[in-house]
């Protein structure tokens, strides 16, 4: 059964098919919220504005329609709105992300000093998209990490999808720019100095 006719048979009376919604959607939902709070601190919030989003689905499902938006897109509506008045609730400021619930594990077949490197890298990018402003992070959040297309960010941004273009564009040019420097060719800037 896709959502939508989930969806016509829960509002009939077959409340139990809300389950089913939530089985579909709860990793991502929670992924997606995980990537808007503050790393390792904010799991056992997480997990409570996911509960939240889901509930408050449910409670406004009779007048969710499908032909303005996918119930994915709404639900994801829902779950930005419900993180950011917790945010707004709890006084924090700034929205951080993390990459994975999972820590990646090393190949055998790579030395340390490259893993090394490689855990900097990673972390020196997520501090960047830590710093962007909250638009532009929960832009590239959706595109990057939960693969939706312009139109679906468009909706639950509510904006334009010429505005997520641009939200995009913007959010990658200040993240290159924040790490230019330490991505740069070392030999390029010796002959810089030189």
């Amino acid at each position: 059964m896709n959502d939508s006719q989930l969806i016509r048979e829960i509002k009939d009376g077959r409340v139990d098919l809300y389950t089913v919604l939530i089985e579909r959607y709860e990793r991502k939902i929670f992924s997606f919220i995980m990537h808007m709070l503050k790393p390792y601190r904010y799991e056992s919030l997480a997990e409570d504005l996911c509960q939240e989003t889901f509930f408050k689905a449910y409670k406004n499902l009779q007048s969710f329609r499908d032909v303005e938006a996918t119930f994915s897109t709404w639900l994801y509506t829902i779950a930005r709105n419900t993180v950011l008045s917790e945010l707004r609730k709890s006084k924090h400021k700034e929205v951080y992300i993390e990459d994975s619930l999972q820590t990646p594990k090393a190949s055998l077949d790579k030395l340390p000093e490259q893993e090394v490197l490689r855990h900097e890298r990673e972390h020196l990018v997520r501090q960047a998209i830590n710093n962007l402003p909250e638009k532009q992070r929960s832009a590239l959040i959706l595109r990057e990490y939960e693969q939706m297309d312009y139109k679906q960010i468009s909706h639950i941004l509510g904006a334009s999808v010429s505005s997520v273009k641009s939200l995009l564009f913007r959010g990658r040019a200040n993240i290159k720019s924040e790490l230019e420097s330490y991505f740069a060719d070392p030999a390029a800037l010796e002959g810089k100095k030189g």
